[in-house]
């Protein structure tokens, strides 16, 4: 009790906190009732049907404002990007991102710095003519700034709103994957030796939440595409921790150094840069990702 008193303080003064618990089957079974990837529609518009150019890109033509920061939303839009979407991501200028983040994560993007809450018309006309806006900041600052999906899907009701959070519901507090991690139960899970909390040796949260929320994207265009409308698509970080917490366990792998390494090399800047491939293919799909390019690189427009 002591723990939670102090973590709900740190939390109301402004801070990220949140105790270290064991897992809860229970609780875990509860919060699996819920759909994995919320989907629902949140307003009325016609119907607009998909480019559909090419199996290299099936979402070429398709337009995503990027909202989002960290990992989790990144990899989301960096997905869409891949299979051929025009992915702007805006950032705060005062917000810089950690360059290898960055370039771990925005390959296939334009970037470019946008001051949203001075620069609201500007916003505006980027939503109009998108298709889809990623929103990965906290409910509050969405609000504060009027692009709640609420808001977005009354002034334009024909977006498909992709927001991620670390807890479910609306007014989800802040937190990020090792956060989750710890409160879900898994941080004993992965601990080494019984007597102190761990971590999992990749942020599988986010990158989960991440690849799931593309593939609820894809699935709101092509619903759209055939009823109209426009839609919400929602994860959380918990909700994620509660579906890997349910699934079988397994030995210990064997040494990473027994795996072939799925990497590319590709140039930024001038700069030589090693990342990850691509762990999304489909028939036709290209072998590698677009270079990202240098953040903040590029102009604010369509």
């Amino acid at each position: 009790m002591a723990s939670d008193v102090a973590a709900h303080g740190i939390t109301a003064a402004g801070g990220l906190c949140v105790t270290v618990r064991r897992e809860d089957p229970q609780r875990d079974a509860m919060l699996r009732r819920h759909p994995l990837v919320e989907t629902r529609r949140v307003a009325d518009s016609p119907a607009r049907p998909l480019p559909l150019l090419s199996a290299t890109a099936p979402l070429s033509g398709v337009r995503v404002l990027d909202l989002t920061r960290v990992i989790a939303g990144p990899v989301a839009t960096r997905t869409l990007a891949f299979a051929g979407a025009d992915v702007l991501r805006l950032d705060p200028p005062h917000l810089p991102e950690p360059e290898w983040q960055h370039l771990d994560t925005g390959h296939g993007k334009r970037t470019a710095l946008l001051d949203v809450g001075a620069e609201s018309a500007r916003v505006e006309s980027l939503l109009a003519d998108a298709d889809v806006v990623a929103l990965g900041y906290h409910p509050s600052a969405l609000a504060r700034l009027g692009l709640s999906p609420a808001d977005l899907a009354r002034r334009h009701p024909h977006l498909v709103i992709a927001q991620l959070s670390a807890w479910p519901g609306d007014d989800s507090p802040r937190g990020f994957d090792s956060l989750v991690q710890a409160e879900s139960g898994i941080s004993w899970i992965e601990s080494a030796d019984g007597a102190s909390p761990g971590a999992l040796p990749a942020q599988a949260l986010d990158h989960s939440a991440g690849y799931l929320l593309a593939a609820a994207v894809i699935t709101a265009l092509r619903r759209r595409a055939e009823v109209g409308g426009g839609w919400l698509v929602r994860a959380s970080l918990r909700r994620v921790a509660a579906e890997l917490l349910g699934m079988p366990r397994r030995p210990v792998p064997a040494p990473a150094d027994e795996y072939e390494a799925r990497t590319q090399e590709f140039e930024v800047a001038g700069r030589r840069v090693t990342t990850v491939a691509p762990a999304v293919l489909w028939p036709g799909a290209p072998a590698r990702f677009r270079p990202a390019r240098p953040w903040g690189g590029d102009t604010p427009e369509w």
